[in-house]
C-alpha cells in the first residue's frame, strides 16, 4: 500500500517540537519497545552519548521565519498570517533585534541561512532590506556556503531581485506547485502558471545562481498526464532543484473540512504511488538526481541547509513559531505575532517550549531524518552519537526490511531501497520497533 510520504511544501525551519511529541509518544512508543531501550541504555553505560555534540558542531544552519502571506493556502498548517493592510514593519524589527542577540556571539560557524516563511518577498522593500542585509553580513563573517530566501511567482521583480543578490542570496526557492490553473485553484494559490516563467526569468536576469522549484502531487483532480506536463514544463525553464511533494491533509486546515464534507475528493493511493515514480523517472532522465524522498538536484545542488536538519546538524532558529536545536537543546518560538514582539521587547527572546535532547530521542530522530536521504542513515555517525552500530541495534527489522526489498545494508549506510520510498513512514516505524498502523507525520521541507 501507498503511504502519504508526508511530503507537504513545507517551510525549511526544522520539524516541529509538537510533531516530534507525536511521533515519541502516539506513533512511535519508543519506551514500550524494551529491547532498544535497554540496548540504547547499555551502550549509554559503556560509551558516552553525544547528544550535544554531532559529528560536525562546529557548523549550523540559521532559518529565520517570516510568517507574512498574501493569503493562507487552504492545504497549509503552518504558521502564517495574511497582510490584509497589516503594518509588518514591528515584527521585522523584532525579528532582527532577535537575530542579532542569537548570532553576534555564535560559536558555530554558519554553514547555511534560510529565510523563510510565509512569502519574505512579499514584504515592502525596506524591510526586506532590513531582514537581508544582516543576513548578507552574516553570510560574510561566516563565509557561509548557501543562502536562500523563498519566494512565491508573482511577488518578485527586477528591484527586489537585485536588492537579493547584493545582499548575498544565491539561492531563491520559489512555490510554483503546478502548471494548471485548476489544480492552483484546489490549492487556493494566487497566481497562475504564467507567472512562473516570467518569475523565474526576473531571477535569472538579475543574477540569481541557482533555482529551486516546488511542485506539487496528489491534488485533488490531477492526472497523471497534468502532473508529467508540469514536471516537464518545470525541467523546461532549468532550474537546478526540484522539490516534489504529496499533497497532504492537515487538521485544522481548510482543504481537509472540504474533504471531510465530501466537497473534494482525494487522489487514490494508486494514483499518488504512479505520480511518485512518474516524478523518478522524468526527473533522473532529465539529469536531476534523487538524494532526498522529495528532493531532486542537479549534481552539487542540493540543498545544503536541508541536508543539514536531515543528518541532524544543529541549527538556530528565530522568528515567531521559530523552531531551532543548537547544543543539545530543542527550543520553539511562540507562534503569535504580537506576543512575540512583546516578549523580544521584554526579554530578547521569545522562547516558549524548551526540552533536551536524550540518546533515546535521537536514536528516533536519526532514523527518521536521515532514512529520507537516498544515502541512508549513517552507520559512522550514528554509532559516534549513540554508541552502537545501529545494524546491532536493529538486527531483526533489519534483516526482515532487507528479506522484503525495502532497505539495503552497506558498510556505511542503512537506506530506503526505491519500492521502500513508496512506503517510507512505514518503513521507518518498523526499523525503531513499532508495527505501523499508519503513516506517521514527518517534517518535509521545501527545496
Amino acid at each position: 500500500m501507498w503511504d502519504r510520504l508526508a511530503n507537504r511544501s513545507n517551510t525549511a525551519d526544522g520539524p516541529k517540537m509538537t510533531e516530534w511529541r507525536r511521533r515519541r509518544g502516539k506513533a512511535v512508543h519508543l519506551r514500550d519497545w524494551k529491547p532498544l531501550v535497554q540496548q540504547v541504555d547499555s551502550a549509554q553505560s559503556m560509551h558516552e552519548t553525544n547528544v550535544n555534540h554531532p559529528a560536525n558542531d562546529s557548523n549550523c544552519g540559521l532559518y529565520v521565519h517570516l510568517p507574512f502571506c498574501e493569503t493562507k493556502c487552504g492545504y497549509c498548517d503552518f504558521y502564517s498570517v495574511p497582510t490584509h493592510g497589516r503594518d509588518t514593519a514591528p515584527l521585522v524589527f523584532a525579528i532582527v533585534r532577535e537575530l542579532k542577540r542569537r548570532t553576534d556571539h555564535i560559536e558555530q560557524r554558519i554553514l547555511t541561512i534560510f529565510c523563510g516563511g510565509g512569502t519574505p518577498t512579499i514584504l515592502p522593500i525596506d524591510q526586506l532590506d532590513a531582514v537581508l542585509t544582516p543576513l548578507g553580513g552574516l553570510a560574510k563573517r561566516h563565509d557561509s556556503i548557501e543562502f536562500t530566501v523563498e519566494a512565491n511567482p508573482a511577488t518578485v521583480d527586477d528591484e527586489k531581485t537585485r536588492l537579493m543578490v547584493s545582499a548575498g542570496v544565491g539561492r531563491v526557492s520559489m512555490g510554483a506547485q503546478s502548471f494548471f490553473p485548476s489544480e492552483l485553484a484546489a490549492l487556493e494559490r494566487l497566481h497562475d502558471p504564467d507567472d512562473i516563467p516570467v518569475s523565474f526569468a526576473t531571477l535569472r536576469r538579475n543574477g540569481v545562481e541557482r533555482i529551486n522549484l516546488d511542485l506539487i502531487f496528489g491534488i485533488p483532480g490531477q492526472t497523471l498526464e497534468t502532473w508529467s506536463q508540469s514536471l516537464r514544463r518545470a525541467v523546461d525553464l532549468s532550474p537546478d532543484h526540484l522539490a516534489c511533494y504529496g499533497l497532504t491533509y492537515e487538521p485544522a486546515t481548510r482543504l481537509t473540512a472540504q474533504r471531510n464534507l465530501g466537497k473534494i475528493t482525494p487522489c487514490g493511493e494508486n494514483l499518488e504511488a504512479e505520480m511518485f515514480e512518474l516524478t523518478t523517472e522524468t526527473l533522473e532522465a532529465a539529469g536531476f538526481k534523487q538524494y532526498e524522498i522529495s528532493n531532486y538536484a542537479l549534481p552539487g545542488c542540493e540543498c545544503a541547509h536541508n541536508v543539514g536538519y536531515w543528518r541532524n546538524q544543529p541549527y538556530v532558529a528565530v522568528g515567531p513559531s521559530a523552531v531551532g536545536c543548537i547544543h543539545g537543546e530543542r527550543y520553539k518560538n511562540i507562534a503569535d505575532i504580537g506576543g512575540y514582539i512583546r516578549m523580544i521587547d521584554e526579554r530578547g527572546d521569545a522562547v516558549v517550549e524548551r526540552e533536551t535532547l536524550t540518546g533515546e530521542m535521537l536514536v528516533l530522530e536519526m532514523v527518521m531524518m536521515q532514512m529520507r536521504l537516498v544515502e541512508g542513515l549513517s552507520i559512522s555517525a550514528f554509532r559516534a552519537r549513540i554508541g552502537i552500530d545501529p545494524r546491532a541495534l536493529f538486527q531483526r527489522p533489519i534483516e526482515r526490511l532487507a528479506e522484503l526489498g525495502k532497505i539495503q545494508v552497506s558498510d556505511t549506510h542503512i537506506a530506503l531501497t526505491q519500492s521502500g520510498r513508496l512506503v517510507a513512514d512505514r518503513v521507518m516505524t518498523q526499523l525503531v520497533g513499532e508495527p505501523a498502523t499508519g503513516p506517521i507525520s514527518l517534517p518535509v521541507l521545501s527545496g
